[in-house]
């Protein structure tokens, strides 16, 4: 029995979901528009404000779904009446972001910078040389691009240079020279 899949989800003033035949669902919101196709195993119904996600049968594959239907419709929801921001921290002597344009350009220790584009729907800030901002409606093409940024430069766990999440936690390590007295 999926617990997630039989949740409700409750819209908020100023959203509005049209569903059409075929499973397509599109989202409209005060951030903006998402559309997405979902599989025609699970029935979806919008009545009196509120989204329920029944599946067709008993399955181990449609019980999957149903989940996974109610969560990303979840998300879209959360996307375009509040959208989604993932903050990313640069730690390090001489590491630094920049945007120029669409283009985020980081100088992370490689002996050339390293550009992201921002493609459509997805906004790069900088607030700081040391702080990048990522927001979007997309929840899965923001994380994606704080993903991607990430890679560029994994924190460490010697000294803990390197790009992060704001909050995230470096398991740190002790040197060879640590041990020996």
């Amino acid at each position: 029995m999926s617990r997630i899949g039989n949740k409700t989800i409750t819209v908020p003033a100023g959203v509005e979901i049209t569903i059409t035949g075929s499973n397509e669902v599109t989202v409209k919101g005060p951030k903006g528009t998402l559309t997405r196709q979902f599989s025609p195993l699970i029935g979806i119904k919008v009545e009196d404000g509120v989204v329920t996600c029944t599946r067709a049968n008993e399955e181990k594959h449609t019980k999957q779904l149903h989940g996974t239907t109610r969560a990303l419709l979840n998300n879209m929801i959360e996307g375009v009446h509040t959208g989604f921001t993932k903050v990313l921290e640069i730690v390090g002597i001489g590491f630094k972001a920049a945007l120029s344009g669409n283009k985020l350009v980081l100088n992370v220790g490689y002996s050339h910078p390293v550009e992201f584009v921002a493609e459509e729907g997805v906004k790069i800030e900088v607030p700081s040389a040391t702080e990048v901002r990522v927001s979007g409606i997309d929840k899965q093409r923001v994380g994606e691009l704080a993903a991607n940024i990430r890679a560029t430069r994994k924190p460490e766990p010697y000294k803990g240079k390197g790009i992060r999440y704001k909050g995230e936690k470096i398991r740190r390590k002790e040197g060879k020279t640590a041990g020996k007295k």
